[in-house]
């Protein structure tokens, strides 16, 4: 008897504990997971090197694609613009024009490509309330635009569109995503500011799973 091809799907994977989790979930679904990694300019750049190390320890292959944004827009790409040191309402100056527009467009380029069956995407509840682009209704009208412009048969899957980050952690824990390998400060120094929006973030949902976060000694 024949052994069944296992699936296969695309995965973006930016090092930061939602993404890594989103692989995790991926590979426990049965797929076999090529990561895509995006190098774009981004003041942060410990996370490129967090997400390779992730997708090693997953045993999934990777790749490393540079871009840039030479109009910046955004404080993750202009170090002019102040990272900030609280929790912002509205549309928070860390956002990056047409990020997951991009990103997305690229990895269904992939998926078409090597004819993987998915793209994995780690966008949740507490982005779209700030990040245009993390937005369900906007997943799903890229989805159906994906459908219509490629040869391709795949799905753009969100596994954590609703769940918040105190969810995703303990879904992280039961999936044994290595919480210690990933990064998510946007400040991008040797330890996490524990001040920028990215980290209270994560210090709240850590706190509210009743997990201790393995980056804070």
């Amino acid at each position: 008897m024949k052994s069944r091809k296992p699936k296969q799907a695309v995965v973006l994977l930016s090092g930061g504990l939602d993404s890594a989790v989103a692989l995790y979930y991926a590979k426990a679904k049965g797929y076999k997971c090529l990561c895509l990694i995006f190098d774009y300019g981004q003041r942060h750049r410990k996370e490129i090197l967090r997400a390779q190390r992730i997708a090693k320890t997953a045993g999934c292959l990777h790749k490393v694609l540079k871009i840039t944004f030479p109009w910046k827009g955004s404080a993750l790409l202009d170090k002019k613009i102040k990272i900030p040191e609280k929790l912002s309402a509205g549309v928070p100056v860390t956002y990056v024009p047409g990020r997951n527009i991009i990103f997305l467009s690229f990895a269904i380029s992939l998926a078409e490509t090597i004819k993987a069956g998915a793209v994995f995407i780690g966008a949740h509840s507490q982005d779209y309330s700030g990040y245009p682009d993390c937005r369900p209704e906007f997943l799903r009208a890229f989805s159906r635009m994906a459908k219509a412009g490629t040869l391709g048969k795949y799905e753009i899957t969100a596994p954590l569109l609703r769940k918040n980050k105190s969810q995703i952690i303990r879904l992280g824990k039961k999936l044994g995503v290595p919480f210690e390998l990933t990064w998510s400060c946007y400040s991008g120094g040797k330890i996490p500011c524990g001040k920028c929006d990215s980290c209270r973030y994560r210090a709240k949902g850590f706190k509210e799973a009743g997990q201790p976060d393995p980056l804070i000694k």
